[in-house]
């Protein structure tokens, strides 16, 4: 038995999620004709109480859709320095939108207001025009972190002070009102846009949204075209969206539940620097001197246990849907031989 922590995309749909794909209505939704992709856009819409959505086939390309539509080339978007959009992103930022970034040194992927505020670029012909801040909740490489309210609210009184847009990368936004006790309108409420996936916590095998209101997702489409994110009937994997978030976000919970419990475990090991915070579904481990995250990996392995080195002395492990009990159980038993 192979235990997979690399990542929650590596997740399966279960039975219920494929019968559901089985059975959905399909159109061309190039042309608005996909029922079950109108469903789902419609319902993630009214989720958030924002007026649209637009369903990509990747996180990617969602918060690089928005990147493109709230900014000009030679404008610049501010962010924490781990963020995605950033790290793991292709040079998206550069290469689709002609942008320039500004990098904020944040608290584990978590920036303050009083950051964003000194980030903002002077009027100066020299410099670049800062037109968007986006945020990344729960950060990955911040081990699951999760933003408070308060701190959002804050951020985004001075982007309306600053007249900035304000996006969302909300790939494990999901985690985050489980873990938080948050509700979707709250967010809606805040950011102009929210990017959500499908693929990770929720189990779906691909998918993610764009939300924003009306004008900005008939722009965002236009984008998506562009891109060569224009599906035809693709209601099937719609469809697998619509039976996740109707099922798998109030189950977040075990997985949270399952990676403090790995987490605990982790913290009694002598050969182990740091864990991160645990908050979400991602555990985050850093190495002391002697053994490289590269070789830790390479060990699990060998006990079909599998991780991410995700820097030469840190190590994720990332918990959802497919990692069972059992599966915790035996991880927690081999963190003791090691």
């Amino acid at each position: 038995m192979i235990v997979d922590f690399r990542s929650d995309t590596v997740t399966r749909p279960t039975p219920a999620m494929r019968e559901a794909m089985f059975s959905a209505k399909l159109g061309d939704d190039v042309f608005g004709e996909d029922p079950s992709i109108n469903e789902l856009e419609n319902l993630c819409a009214n989720m958030f109480g924002m007026e649209a959505a637009i369903f990509c086939p990747s996180g990617t390309m969602t918060n690089q859709i928005a990147i493109k539509c709230h900014t000009q080339p030679g404008d610049e978007l501010i962010c924490d320095e781990s963020s995605h959009i950033y790290q793991y992103e292709g040079g998206g930022i550069a290469f689709n939108s002609g942008a320039s970034v500004k990098l904020l040194a944040g608290d584990r992927g978590r920036v303050k207001a009083e950051q964003v505020e000194k980030a903002i670029q002077p009027d100066d012909v020299h410099r670049p025009i800062s037109r968007l801040v986006s945020l990344e909740n729960t950060s990955n490489r911040g081990g699951g972190s999760c933003y408070e309210i308060k701190d959002l609210e804050e951020i985004k009184a001075i982007c309306k002070k600053y007249g900035l847009s304000f996006h969302l990368d909300g790939a494990r936004l999901w985690n985050a009102l489980v873990a938080k006790g948050q509700t979707a309108r709250q967010y809606g409420e805040l950011f102009d846009s929210i990017s959500v996936c499908l693929s990770k916590s929720l189990g779906c095998p691909v998918g993610s949204l764009l939300l924003g209101d009306t004008a900005f997702i008939k722009k965002a489409r236009r984008v998506r075209k562009v891109f060569g994110g224009g599906m035809r009937q693709a209601g099937f994997m719609a469809a697998a969206g619509i039976y996740a978030l109707k099922h798998n976000i109030e189950r977040l919970e075990e997985d949270h539940r399952h990676a403090k419990m790995i987490g605990e475990a982790l913290q009694q090991k002598g050969f182990i620097n740091q864990v991160l915070p645990i908050e979400t579904n991602i555990i985050i481990f850093e190495l002391k001197p002697g053994m490289s995250a590269k070789e830790l990996v390479e060990k699990m392995k060998a006990t079909d246990i599998l991780a991410y080195a995700i820097a030469p002395d840190r190590v994720r492990l990332v918990v959802h849907l497919d990692i069972t009990p059992a599966m915790v159980a035996r991880t927690t038993e081999l963190i003791d031989t090691l």
